[in-house]
């Protein structure tokens, strides 16, 4: 395991101008988040957790305050190499799945991998990871209405999974969930983190929570 920090926080700050007055997301965070961790980011609505995931996973740049990933300064990378960082080395899992309809659930799977192999290799390796979150050959041309929630939780792992990211990114994965189902998916999480991913996920639930080895707790865009 590396001794450099996976991502790094120096004095970040998030400001959106709003006509209304401007609206403080992040208040000078600083944090280090090391490689194989497992972090919760807990704190009530409007806090910040959505910001701060966003920031961590690249799709936002701070107002003030620098980030690295990997070492390397993120407002400093071109729109190319940011786009190669997110799809190459962070997995993304919503809490609303956002599977794509009209493709199945081996298709969903696939399409982050449009860009790298040949089909062959991509529809090899959408098949290993559906498997491997327990979905079974039988649904792998199910489309997203014909799965349950939980089954629909799953192709969204084994998407954000699909180019062997070093982070995940978790926002609610299991808000949507019965208390049954998202211990599956908490199970899955803990399962990948086991194997060497840095899981950060964000969540109000304690029983969640539970799950990391370290919990970040903000407030007003702060860490307390």
């Amino acid at each position: 395991m590396s001794d450099e920090p996976l991502l790094l926080f120096e004095d970040v700050s998030k400001i959106y101008p709003l006509p209304a007055g401007d609206v403080v997301a992040l208040d000078r965070v600083s944090l280090t988040v090391d490689p194989g961790e497992f972090i919760a980011v807990m704190g009530p609505s409007g806090s910040g957790k959505s910001t701060l995931l966003n920031m961590m996973g690249c799709l936002d740049i701070p107002t003030s305050g620098k980030i690295y990933l990997s070492g390397r300064e993120v407002s400093s990378m071109s729109d190319d190499d940011l786009t190669r960082i997110r799809r190459d080395q962070i997995g993304f899992v919503f809490q609303q799945f956002n599977l794509i309809p009209l493709l199945s659930a081996i298709e969903n799977v696939e399409f982050p991998l449009l860009l790298t192999a040949g089909r062959a290799e991509n529809r090899r390796r959408a098949g290993e990871v559906l498997a491997a979150v327990g979905i079974g050959a039988s649904h792998f041309f199910h489309r997203p209405g014909e799965l349950s929630g939980g089954e629909q939780q799953r192709v969204a792992i084994a998407r954000a999974l699909a180019n062997d990211p070093d982070l995940l990114l978790c926002d609610e994965p299991t808000g949507n969930l019965d208390s049954k189902t998202g211990t599956l998916i908490m199970e899955l999480l803990a399962a990948e983190n086991r194997r060497g991913k840095t899981v950060v996920i964000v969540t109000h639930d304690p029983e969640v929570a539970a799950y990391a080895r370290r919990t970040i707790r903000l407030v007003d865009g702060r860490i307390v």
